[in-house]
């Protein structure tokens, strides 16, 4: 796969997230309680992370960039610019996931001071701080926190070290749910591929010995999803001296370049004309119902715009028509 294959992967996922735009429309439901959270605010916020990478890893004369700004404004206006995040913080001050959507935004200069304000005053109460989580949602509270001013460094470290990606497990110890886990651990220490503390040795080490068999592990087993969020995790990692000829993560050994290489064909030949990428292989080779496929399309978008983006300049420009 060349930078060029990259590229077409991503130029169709997004162009059927623009053609899907109304499928992330807020209704009405989302406004009444938590319990709609999922298929709400999580699919908006998501687009808007994804879009907000893309901005961070292309320049503003290339399409892609174009079409990220666009749909990332479009986002923000189904938050009515951040009123309506700001109304379910007040309904729900307790959640976290208005502040985690709002951090999607905020890491693009979009904000809303009269939310900074409330997020503000509602980090410092005991009831948000011993709200009950999960490490690596812990982390990203952590992090989202950040783009409201309050910057939690010390906790970071304790917090990661609970995680399953900071324990180091035993490689076969991998399955879905720890997949997705060591995935989201990267993407908070990286603010999704935007900056951050970064990996640290150790886990980046770690990650690039075993990640090949993870991802061949998910290639066999057809799991599109999880293999664009590893991929994603692999351009990721520190980057070494030099950069490979292939379009896995220059500096990282020549076993995880072709498993990226080899992520990179399979979704490709899983990418449905449209654009779209169906979580996992079966159910034909129609076009899969919306909530199927969006969160994989657009992590293979996600994933596209960091591989791209590790990839030499000259490469990367004639990659980009």
């Amino acid at each position: 796969m060349t930078a060029a294959d990259v590229r077409g992967v991503v130029d169709a996922a997004l162009a059927w997230v623009s053609e899907e735009r109304e499928r992330f429309v807020l209704p009405d439901e989302a406004l009444d309680s938590a319990g709609a959270v999922n298929t709400t605010w999580k699919p908006l916020g998501e687009l808007a992370q994804v879009c907000s990478t893309a901005l961070c890893h292309t320049a503003e004369a290339d399409a892609l960039h174009a079409r990220a700004a666009d749909l990332l404004a479009f986002a923000w206006k189904q938050t009515g610019q951040g009123e309506l995040l700001l109304r379910q913080q007040r309904r729900e001050p307790f959640s976290t996931y208005p502040l985690e959507v709002y951090a999607a935004f905020a890491s693009a200069g979009l904000r809303y001071e009269p939310f900074v304000e409330l997020s503000a005053r509602l980090t410092e109460t005991r009831g948000r701080r011993l709200v009950e989580q999960v490490p690596v949602r812990r982390l990203g509270v952590l992090f989202a926190e950040r783009h409201c001013g309050r910057r939690p460094d010390g906790e970071v470290p304790d917090v990661l070290g609970r995680t399953w990606l900071g324990g180091l497990p035993e490689p076969w110890a991998f399955e879905r749910l720890s997949g997705y886990a060591l995935t989201h651990v990267v993407f908070h220490l990286t603010d999704w591929g935007r900056g951050g503390p970064g990996v640290p040795a150790d886990l980046a080490g770690y990650l690039e010995l075993w990640m090949p068999p993870w991802l061949d592990t998910c290639l066999d087993a057809g799991l599109w999803d999880l293999a664009c969020e590893l991929v994603a995790v692999a351009a990721s990692l520190p980057v070494g001296p030099e950069h490979t000829d292939s379009v896995g993560p220059g500096g990282t050994g020549p076993g995880l370049c072709a498993a990226v290489d080899d992520a990179w064909a399979a979704l490709a030949a899983a990418q449905r004309p449209s654009g779209a990428i169906p979580e996992e292989a079966g159910g034909g080779d129609g076009e899969p119902a919306f909530i199927d496929c969006y969160h994989s399309t657009l992590m293979a978008a996600f994933a596209g715009v960091l591989t791209l983006g590790r990839r030499p300049a000259h490469d990367r420009e004639g990659a980009h028509p």
